[in-house]
This record gives C-alpha cells, structure tokens and sequence, in this order.
C-alpha cells in the first residue's frame, strides 16, 4: 500500500495486486534458500587460504575496514536474508567457540549447498540429504580423530605451539610478521595458562594498539599498559619497587547530596573556606603516603590545587583510568581497588618492580607501562603499524593466533592443513558411501564431492590448476596411503605438509564439519518462507 498524489494534489492509495502476489514453497523455497546461502560462501570464498584476496568494507558512515577475516568481513556486511543471517551465525559460532576458521566453515557450508542443490534436481528429498550428511560427518569426524596426531608442548618447549599459530597467521595481512607475532602469541598465552587444568583465561590478555611505527615494533609487556600519562609534566617518569594505590574515590572535598548554597562575605570566610578545602586535600595525600604508596591511580580527575599538592609531596599520581583497566591492574599488581581513603591500608597497596612513562616518536603520545607485578598472570600484547586499519587487523589476527594456541592447551592433538585433512576426509566418505544401501549413500558422496571443493578453492587462490592440482594430490594421498599430502599454496616445492609444518587444530576442524552440517540441514529442512506480510 502506499500513498500518492495527483496533479490537483488530491491524496490516493495505490494497492498492490495482491492475487499476483505468490509465497515459495516446497522445492521453489528451497532451492531460494540454498542460492542464498550460496551468494554469502562465495563471497568469502576468495579469502580462503594464505593466498586468499582482502575485502574492503564501507560502513553507512564511511569508515572502512580491510580484513580477509571471513568473521569480521560477514559481520560488517548489511545482510537482510534471513537464510543469509543463518550463514553470518554459522561463521560467528565458529569465531565464539573455536576462534579460528571463521572462512573455512562458510566455504564448507556452501559446498554443502550446492552439491545438495544438484541432489534435489535429481528427486532426492530434502530429508534423505539431510541424513546422508550427518552420516557424513560422523564419519569425516572419527577419521579426523584416526590421523591426528599429539603433540607434546611445554614452558620450555613452544616450538610445536608457535609453528600452529604461524599457520594461522599465514593467511592474514601480517603474514610477513608471522613468526614474532606467533611467538608473542604463545608466550602471551603460556604466561596466563594453568597447564594442569589445561585452562586459559584469555581476558587476562590486554591486547592494545597505537598508531606510529612500524608492525615489527609490535611487545609483549609482561605487565599493563595503560594509555595515560602522569597528571603532572614534573612527576618523576620512572618508579622502581613501585606500592600502587588503586582509588575509586576522587582526590576532591565532599559535597553535600542535597542543594546547598554557601554565602561568603568576607575575606577571612574565604579564607577559612580555602584552609578547609587544603585541609581536605593535605589529609588525603597524607592517608595515601602513611600506607606506603609511592604511587596513586585514580579513576576519577582531581583539580591543579590536589594536583600540584600531590606534586609537591612527591607522591606520582594517574587520574581518569577507566574501571576495566584497574580491574586488570589490581589483579596483575596483586592490588585491591579501594573505595574510600578510610579503608585505605598497607595490605590492599598493589606491587610492580617497575612503572614507567614511554613517550612516541615527535609526538605527544605518551603511555604507563606497569612491569614485573606481583601476579605476572596479566600481560599486555601492545601494537604498533602505521595506521589504524593495520592495527584494528592486527588485533584481529592476534586475537585468531591466541586461541589457536589455547585450543592446543586444551587439546593437544593437532591435524595437518593445506587441504590435506579434508581431502583424506572426502577418501574416507567416499569409501564408506558403499556401505550404505540407501538413496543417503548418494548425498554421501556429495558430502565427500563438498570436501574436496575447499582444496579446490585453495589450489583457485594460489594461482594453480585447481582439478589438476586435487587430482595430484588425491592420487598421492591414496598411493601412499599418507594423509599428510595437500596443496602446496606457497609453491614450497613439497606437498607434504608435515615437512611445511602447516598445521591446524584437531578441535577446530571438527568444529568447522558439525558446525557447517549442521546449518545445512537446517537450510533443507525449510520448505516455506512465511513474512508478516502473508498473514
């Protein structure tokens, strides 16, 4: 319905021909549904692999962001599909659960698609498809457990957890940094990680960025950063064997909480006033140089008369630090963050061997960096590149590198990458098709045919001759009876990927095949597309 106007501007409705209007159903709404799902693998089946091409995405308010990671790339994109919105879950669930692969599980889910598409051309019914392919999975899952391989990984020992990392970093904008990055990955994770447990609490990883600089400048600060200077330029710059302070109460006299209105009419009142106020501020800094604090980070302002007060007596302060960054600094310094300056002790004063101000470059750019706490379980990764789309990318990769090395903490077993594991996956399926009597032994293949079509996409995003290059590959893998054969994306000169150390996790792959089957059976077993519209 809408409203119009004619040329005497008298108002009339224009209704739409409802009777023309028609509803997909059945195969006509699946086959809709399954081009949708389509459109959104294809567009982030470029990025696949260490070879794979960056998008460049404009939000409505012209910021841009260029990233290959398929997460982030889905997340930004305006889609109004709901089938679509199912593929841009899929990619987010992979991203919650695994943090890594967030690419390979969309290419996945619409090989899936398209080979299901050709399955209902031929009569199959979507039901059929739907179990073929959780037969499917089950099976590439067992033989994913049969060819995986353990390793063992120590403090001392991190070279098999830095080469994973470098894997995954190796399709990402920073590849030319790989290995230092992949190194302050592991090290990052390894100082937060209870190996016992096998558990990692990743928010104790501050991960910080600033402009300036180049991507090889890039730390990792066995400590906090905190993007603030000292409130006064001649507070001293460098604190050794420093006892923080951690305040929540401002450095200011208190004010009544109902209205109030103060007359002063003459100049001794004024100075009475001035005295009480000083008196307030002198009682403060005092409370905080009896405990022993030599320095005091506060999460609110204090004006230039605390201020300078603080500087005359020689206690360094911070104001204005946000909540979430004392919550990190109390827990690396071993501080509790104190509320009012009555409850302030020598017990709740927070330790850190050094506290620093580092400046950058010509610029004004100043930071805090507190080291050597007494609970180096926190620790900053800090980012340097030379603009801010290169280090809001970095984070991102950063962010993959970490949880591929906490996923290695948690399960040890790795599989190789390059296409290797999905290309002996699609040899088991195809082998295990047989076995079933049914039409699913059709879709099961299809599933294997699906699994070949991600090496597929890598051999396309590196230049080489994609049927070709599998058929090789393939042959290889059943000749040899090695799952350790995939695509050579680098050119190296080898196929075998164990000799590349391209690896991937165990987890993290199978996660990719459930999760991706998952939402395709979901896809097919829509027959009917119903908006508020029809009702």
């Amino acid at each position: 319905m809408a409203l119009a106007f004619d040329e005497y501007g008298r108002p009339f409705i224009i209704l739409k021909e409802q009777e023309q209007k028609t509803r997909l159903r059945g195969i006509e709404a699946q086959k809709a549904n399954i081009s949708a799902g389509k459109a959104v693998a294809r567009i982030l089946r470029t990025s696949l692999g260490p070879k794979g091409m960056d998008k460049m995405l404009q939000s409505p308010d012209g910021d841009v962001t260029i990233t290959n990671d398929g997460a982030t790339i889905l997340e930004q994109m305006d889609v109004d599909n709901q089938i679509a919105k199912l593929m841009v879950e899929l990619s987010r669930s992979q991203d919650y659960e695994i943090g890594d692969g967030t690419t390979g599980v969309v290419v996945m889910a619409g090989a899936l698609l398209e080979q299901a598409e050709r399955l209902l051309e031929r009569g199959i019914h979507p039901i059929r498809i739907a179990e073929g392919y959780e037969m499917a999975s089950r099976i590439s899952v067992e033989h994913l457990e049969h060819i995986a391989q353990k390793f063992d990984f120590g403090p001392t020992n991190i070279e098999p957890l830095v080469q994973t990392c470098m894997t995954t970093l190796s399709s990402k904008i920073v590849n030319r940094c790989k290995r230092p990055l992949a190194e302050i990955s592991v090290k990052a994770v390894l100082s937060v990680a209870d190996l016992e447990r096998k558990d990692v609490n990743l928010d104790l990883i501050k991960v910080e960025g600033k402009v300036g600089g180049k991507l090889e400048d890039t730390e990792l600060v066995y400590g906090i950063t905190v993007d603030k200077d000292m409130s006064h330029p001649q507070m001293p710059k460098k604190i050794e064997d420093a006892k923080i302070a951690i305040l929540t109460c401002p450095f200011e006299p208190p004010k009544p909480k109902t209205k109030h209105k103060v007359d002063i009419d003459t100049v001794e009142k004024f100075q009475t006033l001035r005295q009480q106020e000083q008196k307030y501020f002198d009682d403060m800094v005092q409370k905080c140089k009896d405990v022993g604090a030599t320095l005091v980070i506060c999460q609110w302002g204090f004006d230039d008369e605390a201020n300078h007060l603080l500087m005359h007596r020689n206690l360094p302060a911070v104001r204005w630090v946000g909540g979430v960054e004392l919550e990190l600094i109390a827990i690396a310094t071993g501080g509790r963050i104190v509320p009012r300056f009555q409850e302030l002790t020598p017990e709740k004063l927070g330790k850190a061997g050094l506290v620093r101000e580092k400046s950058f470059g010509t610029t004004k750019d100043k930071m805090l960096y507190i080291e050597h706490c007494a609970n180096s379980r926190a620790v900053t990764i800090f980012i340097r590149g030379g603009n801010k789309m290169m280090i809001e990318e970095t984070k991102r990769s950063i962010h993959d590198a970490l949880c591929v090395a906490r996923n290695l903490i948690r399960n040890n077993s790795i599989v190789y990458g390059g296409g290797s594991a999905e290309i002996s996956c699609s040899i088991a399926v195809e082998a295990a098709a047989d076995k079933y009597p049914g039409v699913e032994q059709y879709a099961i293949r299809a599933f294997a045919d699906a699994l070949d079509s991600v090496s597929i996409a890598l051999a396309e995003n590196s230049g080489l001759q994609p049927i070709e290059t599998l058929s090789a590959v393939k042959s290889q893998q059943i000749k040899e009876n090695n799952p350790h054969f995939g695509i050579d994306c680098n050119d190296v000169g080898t196929n075998d990927m164990r000799e590349q150390d391209v690896f991937e996790t165990l987890i993290g792959k199978q996660q990719q095949i459930l999760l991706a089957t998952q939402v395709v059976k979901m896809i097919l077993k829509i027959d009917d597309v119903i908006s508020p519209s029809d009702y």
